[in-house]
């Protein structure tokens, strides 16, 4: 019986990327998505991975998702906590609103998916969660004061449920992406990216599938010795 693997914001970028990999390595997939319905059909269609909608930042409507997909998939194993959201603003711009959004999106749903889920893991002895935190939650970004906190919180987020998790066979990990060739990436100015890309020693931006192998690794049986960590993959822009 194959692992039931959810990806949180699966049917695009990253998200996909991870489904797609997860799914060649024999994983059981759902992709969960929060707001485009056409495109996640179309994910469906092409992939053949069931994308259930809800909003990972309200509690009771991710506890209530997961349960569904246990009656419906299979009893989950692996979380991939890749969902989330900029609003991004210098601190003097952004509304409290903003604020929240992010955290409850970016770091809210972390807490969420974990808590739907953990449980069984620790009852059945085995579990993978695999948390995408973000290059500006490790060196903070210019007019990302909500970003660049919910992705730090993330890692600390991480390594605190890592220990909590370690003698029941749940490793608990995160994947820190750099600057990659996703929608998200592509919304930002021309000019603005240049500069980013000048920034990066290997000279590109990062490819979504090099993040997915990432997570199929952390998410096997051959990463079981490795939890609390994080993987930077990002080019060689970041190092500590």
């Amino acid at each position: 019986m194959a692992h039931v693997a959810v990806v949180t914001g699966g049917t695009r970028g990253i998200g996909r990327a991870i489904c797609l990999s997860l799914q060649r390595d024999g994983f059981t997939v759902v992709a969960n998505y929060g707001g485009n319905d056409d495109k996640a059909r179309a994910f469906t269609d092409e992939t053949g991975i069931p994308a259930y909608k809800f909003d990972v930042g309200d509690h009771e409507a991710t506890l209530a998702a997961c349960e569904k997909i246990a009656d419906e998939v299979g009893v989950i194993d692996v979380v991939v906590n890749n969902a989330g959201i900029t609003r991004d603003g210098t601190l003097l711009k952004m509304s409290y609103e903003e604020w929240d959004d992010v955290m409850r999106t970016n770091l809210g749903g972390c807490f969420n998916m974990a808590k739907a889920t953990f449980a069984g893991m620790k009852e059945r002895k085995w579990g993978r969660i695999v948390n995408i935190g973000s290059i500006n939650g490790q060196a903070g970004q210019y007019g990302q004061v909500n970003y660049a906190a919910a992705k730090s919180g993330i890692h600390g987020f991480t390594k605190a449920l890592a220990q909590e998790g370690a003698r029941y066979g749940i490793t608990v990990n995160a994947i820190a992406p750099g600057y990659i060739d996703t929608d998200m990436v592509a919304a930002v100015p021309e000019n603005v990216l240049e500069k980013i890309v000048a920034k990066i020693p290997v000279g590109r931006l990062g490819q979504a599938s090099e993040i997915a192998r990432g997570v199929s690794f952390l998410a096997s049986e051959e990463g079981a010795f490795i939890t609390g960590s994080t993987l930077s993959i990002n080019g060689g822009q970041h190092m500590y």
